[in-house]
């Protein structure tokens, strides 16, 4: 097999292209900020993934960014802080502003000279639109 034999090339979006636990870490930093004693990034970051993967099961079909909402609620819950629901709102929008890994851009730019090129995602169209600009 070789990479020649191939036209198209698919991509999945978040933690291949782009760095999803910087990002969720960064726009978590509000509510970390609150607590007296955080966590450290990988604890938070298990944390959010769990609440996440609860939340996808009970909510399968939920827009990405209400999932996140959701979730960010769920977590402040769980460390006893109360939050508005902007602050929830915001989370749920930050995918947006979640980065690119430094090489990303780059590599696609070269490979779609070769390949179709192919991005995969569960996230909502609205929210992907950030990531899609940063690619």
């Amino acid at each position: 097999m070789r990479l020649t034999d191939y036209e198209v090339l698919t991509f999945d979006t978040y933690g291949t292209l782009i760095d999803w636990e910087t990002g969720i870490y960064t726009a978590l930093g509000p509510l970390i900020a609150m607590l007296d004693d955080a966590p450290t990034r990988d604890r938070v970051l298990e944390l959010f993934a769990e609440a996440e993967a609860a939340q996808q099961t009970e909510t399968p079909s939920m827009i990405y960014s209400e999932l996140l909402s959701t979730v960010y609620r769920t977590m402040a819950r769980n460390w006893a802080v109360k939050v508005d629901p902007e602050e929830s709102a915001r989370f749920g929008a930050s995918v947006k502003d979640w980065p690119a890994f430094a090489d990303s851009r780059a590599s696609l730019q070269y490979l779609k000279r070769h390949y179709k090129l192919v991005t995969l995602t569960n996230c909502d169209r609205i929210s992907y639109r950030g990531s899609a600009e940063r690619l």
